[in-house]
């Protein structure tokens, strides 16, 4: 027993075959899929740079941070470092040294692994108003790193007891 099937395929593909017109559309439909697929090549391709862009920028972002964070750490640890010595325990305030005097002892941070790179400097105006001495120090800190340098500043008034 052979199956036949429902209707006759080859009227049906014949009649196909005797409409041009439908042949003709069919071959202008071919290349839209080869479109579409360039197109989102080339979406794809701009968002992937975009981001790569974005992740470039943050990372910068982050490094001027830390640098800006040692730099404040190196203001900070200068700026202690001239209390301690206006300051000294269990005597009485002293009057300011000279800037040059300053400068001559300012501490380097050749033994702090965090702080390498990076330098401070000083200064101590002070003045006596009814028989109080008033003190400001201030300290700035600068750090470099491949050419790119980051300096923070701080101050702190202070006065004798």
């Amino acid at each position: 027993m052979s199956l036949k099937p429902a209707f006759n395929t080859t009227k049906l593909f014949g009649k196909l075959q005797k409409r041009p017109y439908l042949k003709q559309y069919n071959n202008k439909q071919t290349g839209s899929a080869l479109v579409i697929a360039i197109f989102i090549i080339i979406v794809l391709s701009a968002l992937g740079a975009a981001l790569v862009n974005m992740l470039d920028s943050s990372q910068e972002g982050v490094a001027y941070e830390v640098l800006g964070t040692r730099a404040y750490t190196a203001a900070q640890s200068g700026l202690q470092w001239q209390l301690a010595e206006v300051f000294p325990l269990n005597s009485d305030a002293v009057v300011c040294k000279s800037q040059t005097a300053i400068d001559s002892i300012t501490p380097t941070f050749n033994n702090s692994q965090g702080l390498t790179q990076c330098n401070i400097s000083v200064s101590c105006v002070d003045f006596e108003r009814d028989s109080i001495r008033y003190y400001t120090i201030t300290s700035t800190g600068e750090c470099t790193i491949d050419g790119e340098v980051t300096s923070r500043r701080v101050a702190v008034e202070a006065r004798s007891l």
